[in-house]
């Protein structure tokens, strides 16, 4: 049974306190629920209930040059989220989409990659890399909802077959389990650069190099 995100959040900051206090002091406080409300009337539904905790844990991490999940991903606060949203949203092909119907779902659920699901508005940011891509939180009401996602460029929606990206709160406890056993995550390793920050090597174990990988 997946633990709690608060469970998860309180073993990741116990190992960031001992070692990676830099990425440590890097968590922002908690989120403001005006901001949280604010960030659901631009997006037009609610954030999912785990999203909610997590932001009400960590409303992201002051430094944007700071890293937390593997693939060098900064968890982003709920205004960061908003804004993100509005433009990753601007991308949506709404007449491309009507015209696939559900081979797109087709494509996605089989093949693990969809470019019609890019800037889907249910598709919500929450989290961002240093040169500008996302992690996005499924809201839809299929059976990926709750399920974590990378969108990407070229490849559009990829969805993730390793066991981590299920949904949020098993994310961050596969974190805190890497982090405290230093065991590799789908072909990431933590470590801790000489600044104390946390870090993840990237060591491919295998030719595929994409999110969806097993």
């Amino acid at each position: 049974m997946t633990a709690p995100i608060s469970e998860s959040w309180t073993r990741i900051e116990s190992w960031l306190a001992e070692h990676a206090p830099a990425t440590y002091a890097a968590l922002a406080p908690p989120a403001d629920p005006a901001d949280i409300a604010a960030a659901e009337r631009v997006i037009g539904r609610p954030l999912l209930k785990p999203l909610v905790m997590s932001l009400s844990r960590h409303d992201g991490l002051l430094h944007q040059r700071f890293s937390l999940l593997p693939g060098f991903y900064r968890p982003m606060s709920a205004r960061e989220i908003a804004a993100a949203w509005q433009l990753f949203t601007g991308f949506y092909d709404k007449r491309t989409a009507d015209e696939e119907g559900e081979a797109a779902d087709y494509d996605f659920m089989k093949l693990g990659a969809s470019n019609v699901l890019y800037g889907h508005s249910q598709l919500i940011p929450i989290a961002r890399d240093v040169g500008g891509g996302y992690l996005v939180l499924d809201h839809r009401p299929e059976i990926d909802r709750g399920r974590v996602h990378e969108p990407e460029a070229v490849e559009g929606i990829m969805r993730g077959s390793h066991e981590m990206w299920t949904s949020l709160p098993v994310l961050m406890e596969t974190i805190a389990t890497s982090l405290e056993t230093n065991q590799s995550l789908n072909d990431y390793t933590p470590v801790v650069d000489e600044e104390q920050r946390l870090d993840w090597n990237f060591i491919p174990l295998r030719s595929d190099r994409t999110l969806h990988r097993s």
